[in-house]
């Protein structure tokens, strides 16, 4: 039976390979070819479904290992395709993929939203999880010089430790502080490092001061997705969308995996963080706020998740939001796009603390302050272990990873981004 699977999978992908070789690219198909190539993706993902739904606990097992270094989810989707070819696309059909605009690709991230939705559902989901909150390589081989220094230094994240606080200042200067997938890289490193690092207690996050025209000496905290990057085809699904996820939004929330975790209870519980909002958290910035144990803006910041008007899911916020603002007014957020403004009395259910301009430095002392205390590392602990159990939470991203790579090709955001492509042309 397993073989059998296995064979229809990998032939049922080389019949959709030969036939896309005699088609022309997506984006230059006629109805009737859009047709043929469906219905053989259509065959080919039917085979993988089959044989996901009998062996995903098996793959999950086989990809995730045992080890203490963590390989990316994109790594492991490759050694998927390596057990069995045609399961997912190979480094070489998703290195030509990476070359085109969204609106030109073939769509070969679906099968590898199709798979992790699987994993994640299969019993070996959790594993998967938990070995997303290993800390990086590169996190691991800086920190001597991190302990050493208290500083690091990369293209768009910094990180500065000082009496025990841990602050990451994002200076993604062309974007406004855009997500995109070496802004998080160069995050989730910062993060790893603040939460290895036994000499902080305590993390800060904050935008650094923009040089952009329009906002020239302010400091901005997020603008959400790179969309320029997103039309481009620069924002890769697994390596960003999926791996922010897992990766350094549940470090930040979770902490660190450490498989002591098991028996020794005072090996759980992460580090306290707080987030600065400057400016404002639109999309991403938002939902990166949601994960964060005190939050303070000025009351000239305001906060927006307007995905459903981007025809995408934002993350996780579908499942924070409702928790926080409540059911009503997180569906005005969500589907409707409303806007709060720092100074709307309902930011309240946001921010911890809403301060003059002026007066964010003391904010944060008093922040500090506050989150530098043993008894906050248990009690954040068992708010996140009962409020978001990883059983609750490994269910929602398994959702996510099928529902949010159908929306990233689906035709009406594929419009949007080749409206905006041509725009950019001209």
């Amino acid at each position: 039976m397993r073989d059998r699977l296995r064979t229809e999978v990998t032939d049922a992908a080389a019949r959709l390979a030969e036939l896309l070789s005699t088609l022309p690219a997506p984006a230059d198909r006629d109805p009737y070819q859009r047709s043929r190539a469906a219905a053989a993706h259509g065959r080919a993902r039917a085979a993988r479904r089959r044989l996901l739904g009998a062996q995903a606990h098996q793959l999950g097992r086989e990809i995730v290992g045992q080890g203490r270094h963590r390989r990316s989810l994109t790594d492991m989707s490759y050694r998927l395709a390596d057990i069995v070819p045609g399961l997912t696309p190979s480094r070489a059909e998703m290195r030509r993929e990476r070359g085109l605009r969204q609106a030109a690709k073939e769509g070969l991230e679906i099968d590898q939203g199709i798979a992790y939705a699987a994993l994640l559902r299969s019993s070996a989901g959790g594993a998967l999880l938990r070995s997303q909150r290993l800390p990086t390589d590169e996190a691991r081989a800086r920190l001597p010089e991190f302990q050493r220094t208290g500083v690091v230094e990369m293209p768009v994240v910094s990180l500065r430790r000082t009496d025990g606080v841990a602050e990451i200042t994002v200076a993604n200067q062309r974007y406004l502080n855009a997500e995109d997938e070496a802004l998080g890289q160069q995050l989730e490193i910062a993060v790893d490092l603040a939460l290895l690092d036994p000499g902080v207690r305590v993390g800060v996050v904050r935008g650094a001061v923009m040089r952009h025209p329009r906002y020239a000496g302010r400091r901005v905290f997020s603008s959400g997705i790179n969309l320029t990057l997103l039309c481009t085809g620069q924002i890769p699904f697994l390596g960003f969308v999926m791996q922010r996820e897992i990766g350094y939004l549940s470090k930040i929330q979770r902490g660190l995996w450490d498989p002591r975790q098991q028996a020794d209870p005072a090996a759980r519980g992460g580090k306290p963080w707080i987030a600065v909002v400057d400016g404002f958290a639109i999309g991403g910035g938002m939902q990166l706020m949601l994960t964060f144990d005190y939050v303070i803006s000025p009351d000239t910041a305001y906060f927006t998740l307007p995905a459903a008007r981007e025809g995408i899911v934002p993350g996780a916020a579908n499942l924070r939001l409702s928790r926080i603002l409540g059911p009503r007014l997180a569906r005005q957020v969500l589907l409707g796009g409303r806007r709060i403004e720092a100074r709307d009395p309902v930011a309240a259910l946001l921010c911890d603390a809403v301060v003059a301009e002026d007066a964010v430095e003391d904010a944060i002392d008093q922040a500090v302050r506050a989150m530098d205390n043993p008894a906050v590392l248990a009690n954040r602990h068992m708010i996140t272990a009962f409020e978001e159990p990883d059983d609750h939470f490994r269910g929602y991203l398994a959702e996510f990873a099928e529902v949010q790579v159908q929306r990233l090709y689906s035709q009406d955001v594929l419009h949007r981004l080749e409206q905006q492509w041509m725009q950019r042309q001209h």
